[in-house]
């Protein structure tokens, strides 16, 4: 044997424990058929679907929760709003009865609901008459709520007379803003429900 035919029988025999096989081919992707083409169109639709049936849900959620806290700030609003009395006065007026029987209704759908009702007197008077005057207010209102059947154990009344003038001046308009009783929530204010 030669030594010039030596690389070719090296080249034989690598091919020769290669086994002379063609690397394998890699599968080509292949083409959607025609059958399959409308279900991956409807599983997009029905995804589409889904996400816009989720959409919608939370938008109601959120609209709902907005409207509950909207309606809970108008009610903490009605427990707010105030009372005024006659010069001199510490009994109800009838035109504040509703707004009372209002405030006992939400109460009464709020149990854990507490108020401090502060009594206000306008600046005639000495101020430990007014400071008395003004706690008979609140002391009426709180005596009209319970008939109303709510606990007393849930108002607190406190007395401010003269001291916090709501306005300023000697008119009679400003007296008669100055004679009044404020409600204030000191518990249980959050998420109030409206009663039924």
């Amino acid at each position: 044997m030669r030594l010039s035919s030596m690389p070719l029988l090296l080249a034989v025999a690598a091919l020769a424990a290669c086994g002379g096989k063609p690397a394998p081919e890699q599968p080509t992707p292949q083409a959607e058929t025609p059958a399959a083409q409308p279900r991956v169109n409807q599983d997009s639709i029905d995804a589409a679907n889904r996400a816009a049936e989720e959409a919608r849900k939370k938008a109601a959620a959120d609209a709902a929760a907005a409207d509950a806290a909207a309606r809970a700030k108008g009610l903490a609003g009605e427990v707010a709003s105030m009372i005024h009395f006659d010069y001199d006065k510490s009994d109800i007026r009838q035109n504040d009865q509703a707004v009372l029987d209002r405030k006992a209704a939400i109460m009464g759908a709020n149990p854990g609901l507490r108020v401090r009702i502060s009594g206000h007197a306008d600046e005639r008077g000495s101020d430990e008459y007014n400071l008395a005057l003004g706690n008979r207010r609140a002391g009426a209102a709180k005596r009209y709520l319970e008939g109303k059947g709510v606990d007393g154990s849930r108002i607190d009344v406190i007395s401010y007379g003269e001291e916090r003038p709501l306005e300023q001046g000697s008119s009679e308009e400003a007296y008669a803003a100055n004679r009044r009783d404020e409600f204030e929530i000191t518990g249980g204010g959050d998420n109030l429900k409206a009663p039924q």
